[in-house]
């Protein structure tokens, strides 16, 4: 007998030996999967909000002091504000989501909702690292126009202090920059680490309810 008929004949007799599902059986398996996706992802985006807000009582009295100094203290409060009216927004919508896909009874529909999510979730991510690139660069033009003022608050500072005041521009602009770059790359890193995975697992969620519907 050829080779390949062998092959196929054990591959046959090994498939009659793994269960078979129906689209029907298939459907609620993926529905309580997409649903779990989402639940996780209203949990870690509160453990997010929850991690900002804690560590914001553990900024040292001398930034505090710098930013009034700088006149940039009411400024942060109104970027705060809004920034947690933004997030909790993101987060209602989350919620919303989990809450739609659990009771989500068509295949279609699931389908929808999944692309939904997934769609809000991308929002989130772009937004938080887009609001924190803004925010970096404005602070950072707004302290170029006001060097001189940068400096002499800074000059009795125990590192900027002893830079001169001839390299103290380039010197500061260039550590921020440094500083910036890590902090942009560690929240691409979180949220495609976390948030990339649980988008990954709805999108095959979806290709399989895409078999399915076809």
């Amino acid at each position: 007998m050829d080779q390949l008929e062998v092959l196929k004949k054990e591959w046959q007799s090994r498939e009659q030996k793994f269960p078979k599902f129906t689209s029907a059986e298939i459907y609620p398996m993926l529905l309580k999967k997409s649903s779990s996706i989402l639940k996780w992802i209203v949990i870690i985006s509160l453990c997010e909000l929850a991690f900002w807000t804690v560590l914001a009582f553990f900024i040292p009295e001398s930034s505090k002091q710098f930013n009034n100094e700088m006149g940039l203290d009411t400024v942060f409060l109104i970027i705060n504000v809004f920034n947690y009216i933004i997030v909790i927004g993101f987060i209602l919508l989350f919620w919303r989501n989990y809450k739609k896909i659990k009771v989500t009874q068509s295949v279609k529909t699931l389908m929808r909702n999944i692309l939904n999510a997934r769609k809000t979730v991308r929002y989130f991510v772009y937004y938080n690292i887009g609001m924190a690139i803004l925010l970096m660069a404005g602070i950072n033009i707004y302290y170029y126009f006001n060097k001189e003022k940068l400096y002499d608050i800074l000059q009795n500072d125990d590192i900027y202090g002893a830079i001169p005041p001839e390299t103290f521009t380039t010197s500061f602009f260039l550590f921020q920059f440094i500083a910036g770059i890590l902090l942009i790359g560690f929240l691409i890193l979180f949220y495609w680490l976390i948030y990339g995975l649980l988008l990954r697992r709805l999108k095959r969620n979806y290709r399989e309810l895409k078999k399915i519907e076809l």
